[in-house]
């Protein structure tokens, strides 16, 4: 192999590398959107107890959490009914909502009603086997 094309491969194999390590990939099509609001107790709450763990779980893995403030959500108005609650959990699938958590009823609630929810709305029961 000539030394132009080992370079050229090791070029193309590392710029596949960083655009994946930066820009992951969700594969399942899957987003949770976390509606807050500055000042929300719950919200601070939820940040203090799942926040940081999220992302490293199962569920965190195929639903990836997107934070955006309520008076973002109601600029968009593209949610039916309207947001009155923070937080409310938003799960999206193509960006469209297949279902969603208003409030946060505790650490405990919170993991059940999430996974009720993936399971009965997309494909992560397959996930699990």
């Amino acid at each position: 192999m000539c030394r132009s094309t080992v370079n050229g491969f090791l070029m193309k194999n590392t710029i596949i590398f960083v655009i994946g390590f930066f820009f992951p990939l969700n594969v399942y099509g899957s987003e949770l959107l976390m509606v807050h609001e500055h000042g929300c107790t719950w919200c601070e709450t939820w940040e203090e107890e799942i926040g940081n763990i999220y992302p490293k779980t199962r569920e965190g893995k195929f639903a990836p959490l997107k934070r955006v403030a309520i008076d973002e959500i109601r600029e968009i108005g593209k949610f039916n009914p309207q947001i009155v609650y923070t937080p409310t959990f938003l799960l999206l699938s193509g960006g469209n909502e297949i279902g969603r958590i208003e409030g946060y009823p505790g650490e405990d609630f919170f993991w059940a009603l999430l996974n009720q929810l993936l399971v009965k709305k997309t494909t992560y029961k397959e996930t699990l086997e």
